[in-house]
């Protein structure tokens, strides 16, 4: 018994801060993006992760967080500018944003001088921005840091308007990253996809940005939310992950082409 009790203290304590879209989120959206890769694309990608799938590395660039040699990279997750306006109009942060991170990613995984060792980390990376950029409250506000300085009851635990929508929603839906995947993939055909896949990174953001507006004019700071809160976004998450993974897979095939 005392020995189990000090295996138990030794263990890391686990919180739901540390669900970082959380996992499954992330998992989803690679799941269905390695499902529309090209052949070429996809022969390219698995050799470069060494056979690991898209949803494997997806949470690779929230993972590295906790080790200060890649603080520099926080920036990139997210960006944050007046609700009502523009990303193109709006003044730039001196140490990154998504956007720039997606294009950073991107240019480095083109350049046939870049060095394997950049092209694979530089995928993981875009891989977790791609789907970052379909969290709507990655494109939120400064002033409450995207919805995290907003604190709300979720099923009578205490939670932010952030992680409601980074990981609370998803999880309450106790679905497996494969299983609704799998369901978000069928339920579209591929028309439906293509007009899904239209557009490029500055539109995708400024339509998750408008979803931050209308996901912050829908609660009050101490609410308590639940069952109906889920009945009414559940609809607009999935659609989010559905896009973020279709929306992975065209950039991929662009790349790799």
């Amino acid at each position: 018994m005392r020995f189990l009790l000090i295996l138990f203290l030794a263990l890391p304590t686990i919180s739901s801060a540390n669900a970082i879209w959380g996992k499954t989120g992330h998992r989803v959206t690679g799941q269905i993006a390695e499902k529309h890769l090209t052949r070429k694309a996809k022969k390219a990608i698995n050799k470069l992760l060494d056979g690991h799938s898209l949803a494997f590395v997806s949470t690779y660039a929230d993972e590295i967080k906790s080790d200060r040699a890649y603080s520099s990279y926080s920036p990139w997750h997210y960006v944050n500018y007046a609700l009502g306006t523009r990303y193109q109009d709006a003044s730039k942060s001196e140490f990154g944003d998504i956007v720039m991170a997606i294009e950073t990613c991107t240019n480095v995984l083109k350049n046939p001088n870049s060095s394997q060792e950049d092209k694979i980390f530089h995928l993981k990376l875009l891989v977790h921005f791609i789907g970052d950029l379909h969290q709507p409250m990655h494109a939120g506000r400064s002033a409450d840091k995207g919805g995290n300085d907003i604190q709300l009851q979720w099923f009578d635990q205490g939670t932010n308007l952030h992680r409601v929508w980074d990981s609370n929603l998803i999880d309450y839906y106790n679905m497996g990253y494969v299983e609704l995947a799998n369901e978000l993939d069928r339920s579209i055909d591929k028309k439906e996809r293509k007009q899904l896949q239209q557009g490029g990174v500055y539109d995708w953001l400024d339509e998750s940005h408008e979803f931050a507006a209308t996901i912050y004019s829908s609660v009050e700071v101490g609410e308590k939310l639940g069952y109906s809160y889920a009945y009414e976004y559940n609809d607009l998450v999935f659609s989010q992950l559905q896009k973020g993974g279709f929306r992975l897979a065209k950039v991929l095939n662009d790349i790799f082409s």
